[in-house]
């Protein structure tokens, strides 16, 4: 180490020692700019990796198999990189305080309402998808499955911020092998190279072909119809990767690791998403009836059904294993930023002062509990008729509340753009300016919209009208109106001006983050400080 790296050491502070957390306290006003009593504890290679890979569940590895069925190879390929340029577009923006100070604080009222309900509810959709993963080698009882996961995520999201952050390295770890291998094994089953010696090439692509007729109905209109209908299973797949921006205020040095985390969400998009959508056109025929089994693990996934078609027997169990920590970790990741909706509601007053408590680590434990407690909605899963309807109806929501946060946030960038504008504000200023702006901003906020509109257009479908599933797929707009009209009227909150937004309150102050690190002056370390 250099003697001026030594000496840097020696004069950065101690973000683990209490005396500093004191010091920063004590500087700075809580509730203000969006400001909460957490503690700075996530160290920048774990921002990476929860931007990298936080929120991967089952809808990557197993939710792929229908929407497939249903678009063909160039349909879901197709979905999948749209979805994944409006969520590009999406993460240039920022979360609901943003919405109150730049749009209305009504709009922040509902946005926090909205994105808190869309991860709480998603508690109970991952950890009721490890209970049916698990029984791909059980016949356990999955309540007992769903308790246990249940209690590993409340008790990991009790400990300190750094354990969140360590878990979701982890976690991350083995979703990138887990992938890795995936690849590597579908490169070799293409080429020919398994147990059964097939060579498969593109051969999906010409038949069936690269589009699936959509429920029976031929032609151009059916293949409109099931590129359509993917949209809803990439949306939910996609959803969790904006959620980097959240630990900008838990993070040791936000300014050098949410820009860097940032940018690395185009590699996640286009290696796991779009590579994996790829991946699947070449592998697996869209009319295995495996893909819509409604098995939910390892039975239903595309990848698998490829290998144990290409006679590989061990490696189903291998891939169900990290499907399982997969949703796990989702789970897990999705009460932490549930917990973090609640405490910002705190900051911006919506909420009563004690749902923001922490104990000494910095840890929100009443939010976390609050977050924690829609998670045992999983039980619904195993309910017949109404049960499994209403849990059915929870997922559907959930994915809907999220395109609607999406197309929100965007809008806030927007705002945020023209308050710079108007009050003369250079975005050099900015520790990072996000690239093609405000076209990419408009771009997210009008394809989240489109998204959401045509996500239940089944129903209008000739002979396909079902009034539970349009309320199940459309409900979620209302949900978001209603608290903005109740909030307004109440309140009597008026839409933020460009001109007086508030773009100074609640920014760092000298000494509450570290110094900057000396640049990487090897090959090596520059590799190193690339990847993390």
């Amino acid at each position: 180490m250099s003697k001026a790296k030594r000496d840097q050491d020696a004069i950065q502070p101690d973000t683990d020692r209490p005396e500093y957390e004191n010091d920063i306290k004590g500087e700075m006003e809580l509730n203000v700019g969006g400001r909460g009593a957490t503690q700075r504890r996530l160290r920048n290679y774990q921002v990476t990796m929860i931007g990298f890979c936080g929120g991967i569940g089952t809808g990557l590895f197993v939710g792929t198999g229908s929407a497939y069925a249903k678009a063909g190879p160039a349909g879901l390929l197709l979905a999948y990189i749209i979805v994944g340029m409006v969520l590009w577009a999406v993460m240039q923006s920022s979360f609901p305080h943003w919405a109150t100070r730049f749009i209305d604080p009504a709009v922040g009222f509902s946005l926090a309402i909205s994105y808190g309900y869309c991860y709480t509810i998603a508690i109970a959709s991952e950890t009721s998808a490890a209970a049916v993963i698990v029984s791909y080698w059980t016949d356990i009882t999955p309540a007992v499955v769903i308790s246990v996961s249940l209690v590993l995520i409340l008790g990991i999201n009790l400990m300190s911020v750094r354990f969140y952050g360590e878990s979701e390295v982890v976690g991350g770890a083995i979703k990138i092998l887990c992938f890795l291998g995936l690849v590597i094994v579908s490169l070799v089953i293409t080429a020919g190279g398994s147990p059964n010696g097939q060579t498969i090439g593109f051969r999906y692509w010409h038949n069936p072909g690269p589009w699936t007729d959509f429920d029976g109905i031929k032609g151009p209109t059916g293949h409109f119809l099931g590129f359509l209908s993917s949209f809803v299973n990439a949306s939910f797949s996609f959803i969790g990767v904006e959620t980097v921006v959240i630990t900008a205020a838990e993070s040791v040095d936000p300014h050098r690791a949410i820009p860097k985390a940032a940018r690395r969400v185009t590699y996640r998009i286009a290696f796991f998403y779009i590579l994996g959508a790829l991946l699947i056109g070449i592998i697996v025929d869209p009319r295995n009836s495996g893909l819509t089994s409604g098995d939910n693990n390892a039975n239903s996934s595309p990848f698998v059904i490829a290998i144990k078609e290409a006679g590989i027997n061990v490696l189903p169990s291998i891939v169900n294993a990290c499907i399982l920590i997969a949703a796990w970790s989702a789970g897990n990741s999705y009460c932490w930023v549930g917990s973090r909706m609640i405490l910002a509601m705190t900051t911006d007053h919506q909420l009563p002062q004690y749902f923001g408590r922490v104990n000494k680590k910095g840890v929100p434990y009443v939010a976390v509990v609050v977050a924690w407690l829609f998670g045992p909605l999983a039980y619904l899963s195993l309910g017949s008729g109404g049960a499994s309807q209403a849990f059915t109806w929870l997922l559907n929501l959930s994915t809907i509340a999220g395109l609607i946060a999406w197309a929100t946030l965007s809008f806030c960038y927007i705002r945020f753009y023209a308050a710079m504008k108007a009050q003369r504000v250079s975005r050099d200023t900015l520790p990072w300016k996000a690239p093609l702006q405000p076209y990419a901003a408009w771009f997210g906020f009008i394809g989240s919209i489109i998204i959401t509109l045509v996500a239940g257009f089944e129903v209008f479908l000739k002979g396909h009208w079902n009034t539970s599933d349009f309320v199940a797929s459309y409900v979620g707009i209302p949900i978001f109106i209603v608290p903005i009209v109740i909030w307004k009227l109440w309140h009597k909150t008026k839409i933020q001006r460009a001109a007086t937004i508030d773009l100074w309150s609640g920014r760092l102050q000298d000494g509450e983050i570290p110094l900057q690190e000396e640049k990487p002056n090897t090959l090596w370390n520059r590799f190193v400080d690339w990847i993390f």
